[in-house]
């Protein structure tokens, strides 16, 4: 009976042992570097070191700092949507865990619907690289980066657009996004870049408020409309025109083909365009 109670007691000693012990994420030592970054911004936003100035004949000029009491984060003011022409969300995360590759994003979702929340939204993310749209040239200063698991040559999962419109309701609420500004990264880098690509829901977004599309029923062009100046008051970097027309194509028509605009084209671009 004694041996009994003994093994008994060392197996609830071995169970409480086992169910103490901490889970470490596979991401930890990655996690760690993102807190210490943070970390380190965090100190640069709490300096309070006046200007050091001097004038024109090297004298310095008085300066102080007085915190005002009025001010906040800046917020995001765009959404650009990315596929990650990669093998899984795993190699993705992987990716965006490296110093080497350089680059990021605020939100990845999976094939599963899974979102995986990777950096603050006020922070800037390394997912738009030479982007421009309409007058903002840096759009990893002012937009949130979304990354959806998939090659591109592949449809997207309901799961995945689902996920993506609550992610994109939330956003939209919380900065105060306009409906305009929910864009694709071929949108901000013509020629560059062709994700999210053509299989990509485009109607389905501007429908419940996310990006704008053009209507069932199609006023056609007018003689000698300026396509050149509607695709620049949308937005697009029209300094390589045929590339524009591209990503403009890709988005709104959704085929691939010649740089130039049919007559289908310039109708659908019409349409749009009056909803800028």
């Amino acid at each position: 009976m004694k041996k009994l109670l003994l093994l008994l007691a060392l197996g609830g000693t071995a169970i409480l042992s086992s169910c103490s012990k901490k889970v470490v994420s596979p991401y930890a030592s990655t996690n760690k570097i993102y807190t210490e970054h943070a970390d380190t911004l965090s100190r640069m936003i709490l300096a309070q070191t006046p200007a050091t100035l001097v004038d024109s004949a090297g004298r310095p000029i008085p300066s102080e700092f007085i915190g005002t009491v009025n001010f906040n984060l800046r917020k995001p003011n765009y959404v650009v949507i990315h596929y990650t022409a990669q093998d899984s969300v795993q190699q993705t995360i992987r990716t965006f865990t490296m110093v080497k590759p350089q680059v990021s994003a605020h939100y990845v979702i999976g094939k599963d619907g899974k979102v995986i929340h990777m950096l603050n939204d006020y922070m800037r993310s390394w997912h738009a690289g030479a982007g421009k749209w309409g007058n903002v040239t840096d759009m990893n200063s002012s937009s949130i980066g979304i990354e959806i698991d998939n090659k591109g040559n592949e449809p997207f999962s309901t799961a995945q657009i689902n996920s993506l419109l609550a992610l994109l309701a939330k956003l939209k609420k919380d900065y105060n996004i306009p409906t305009a500004n929910f864009i694709g990264h071929s949108d901000v880098a013509p020629g560059r870049k062709i994700d999210p690509g053509l299989r990509f829901p485009w109607e389905l977004l501007a429908q419940k408020g996310f990006g704008y599309y053009s209507d069932i029923i199609i006023v056609p062009a007018p003689v000698n409309f300026d396509y050149a100046t509607a695709l620049r008051l949308i937005g697009y970097d029209t300094s390589n025109l045929p590339a524009a027309i591209g990503a403009f194509k890709r988005h709104f028509v959704q085929r691939e083909g010649s740089s130039r605009l049919t007559q289908f084209d310039l109708d659908v671009l019409y349409n749009v365009y009056k909803k800028y």
